[in-house]
């Protein structure tokens, strides 16, 4: 590909435009938007963009990031822009839109026919991450008393303009939703059998609302298994549908929010590379400072036990592997957990089993890492001759089994009270459960100290 890539660009820089038509023409649109976007010049990026066929060019663009978008759009004309306008589905302009300067925005919309302005407009006011910023009205639409051959009369008349034609959704006079049916379904019937005796009907519609949260909606499309998700206003009136290609994008986006809010980072709107230094250490400082704070706790465990760690050998060597142990174990459970939790496979109600399982399986992981740990001291021992006595072993090993038990109990209670709090679940992991395990495991590991050692 990277070859590809090297000979279109050549041809762009000799000026061999309609060699570089031929050649674009043959390559899928992600592959086009790819090229465009590592040219290194925005002269050269509107060029090639130029150069795209009409049918293909709104298509290309949808596929390019924010940056590339938005200075093809200040070097095209102005009667460019309207073309484009015109030929892009309504949830990739307002995609776009959302993420370019305001002075841009205002050129794009004065360059917008009147009815077309209006509905990004309407599609602009929904809040961000909704489901209704995100659908398309370029749905098909079959009206309750269409037949079979009517209603393919009609999708034949409209379904070039529409963005899917796989599901088609009925609807009656006051636009309300009564029922879906596959294309397929209606290809296999007679041209004289009435729509509503071969829909699904309203009893087994599956719709989210306008003001439904879009990971809502990635939910449904995954446990219905559907490649668009019907979008109804208060009233059942079905306003647009989301389809497959923008729930990928809300899982993608969804799913690097939780790996951000796990690592405690607040999310951050733009890839890594396109953000500033200023936002990405605003981003990240808050929770460093609330862990530095909090981390105070553990060192004043430590320093009440100062005496005792200077006079038993061994004792201070093995804290950061019991800290290490403990906190791994908050994480490996609290991770499952919260995955869980974000793909409904966890409820709250579902607490006391989570919590049975954990136990057990803490058990067998305490108990096998004591045993491993014990025969890694007295291997010690012998090998450096160290004076590590067998009590401080026994310590050790009861410690590590505790504070995995306790770890892991910690991991998976944090992210279900979350959730019960109406927290993001994200927020309780890594180092928000190392911190607090690590504490606890040195008070357990102290405890077996006095009580072990004399």
């Amino acid at each position: 590909m990277e070859e590809l890539y090297e000979e279109l660009q050549s041809l762009a820089l000799q000026k061999q435009y309609k060699a570089l038509k031929e050649r674009l023409g043959d390559m899928a649109y992600p592959d086009i938007a790819e090229f465009i976007m590592q040219l290194d010049n925005d002269q050269t990026r509107a060029t090639v963009f130029r150069v795209l066929s009409k049918d293909s060019s709104a298509d290309v663009f949808s596929y390019l990031d924010s940056d590339s978008q938005e200075a093809i759009v200040r070097l095209i004309t102005d009667r460019e822009i309207e073309q484009l306008m015109d030929d892009m589905y309504v949830d990739d302009a307002v995609d776009f839109l959302e993420e370019v300067p305001a002075n841009v925005v205002r050129r794009v919309l004065a360059n917008t026919d009147k009815e077309t302005r209006e509905i990004i407009n309407r599609f602009l006011e929904y809040p961000d991450n909704s489901a209704g910023s995100v659908m398309t009205i370029e749905m098909v639409e079959l009206h309750d008393r269409l037949t079979v051959g009517e209603a393919i009369k009609s999708i034949r008349r409209t379904g070039v303009d529409k963005e899917t034609i796989y599901t088609c959704y009925v609807i009656d006079d006051k636009r309300h939703l009564v029922g879906t049916l596959p294309l397929r379904r209606l290809l296999l019937n007679e041209e004289d059998v009435k729509l509503t005796d071969i829909m699904a009907d309203d009893e087994q519609l599956i719709t989210v609302q306008t003001l439904d949260d879009q990971e809502e909606v990635a939910a449904v499309a995954k446990k219905y298994d559907l490649l668009s998700v019907p979008v109804v206003d208060k009233e059942q009136r079905l306003v647009g549908i989301i389809t497959i290609d923008d729930i990928v994008d809300i899982i993608d986006e969804e799913a690097t929010e939780d790996f951000e809010k796990m690592a405690l980072l607040r999310p951050s709107e733009d890839e890594y590379l396109k953000t500033n230094v200023f936002v990405l250490a605003k981003n990240r400082i808050v929770w460093l400072l609330i862990l530095m704070v909090s981390a105070t706790f553990t060192g004043q465990i430590i320093e009440g036990f100062e005496a005792k760690l200077a006079t038993i050998a061994g004792l201070t060597a093995c804290i950061p592997m019991l800290m290490d142990t403990g906190g791994n174990s908050g994480n490996q459970v609290s991770t499952l957990i919260i995955r869980g939790l974000a793909l409904g496979e966890i409820r709250i109600k579902d607490y006391f089993r989570v919590l049975w399982k954990e136990i057990r399986v803490s058990v067998m992981v305490g108990v096998t890492l004591a045993v491993a740990n014990a025969l890694r001291m007295v291997l010690v021992r012998l090998i450096t001759g160290s004076d590590t006595s067998n009590s401080v072993i026994l310590v050790v090993c009861l410690s590590v089994c505790a504070a995995v038990m306790v770890a892991k109990v910690i991991g998976c209670t944090l992210p279900i009270i979350a959730k019960l709090l109406r927290l993001d679940p994200a927020l309780m992991a890594g180092p928000m459960i190392t911190t607090l395990v690590d504490a606890v495991s040195l008070l357990i590991y102290f405890g077996f100290a006095n009580a072990l050692i004399h």
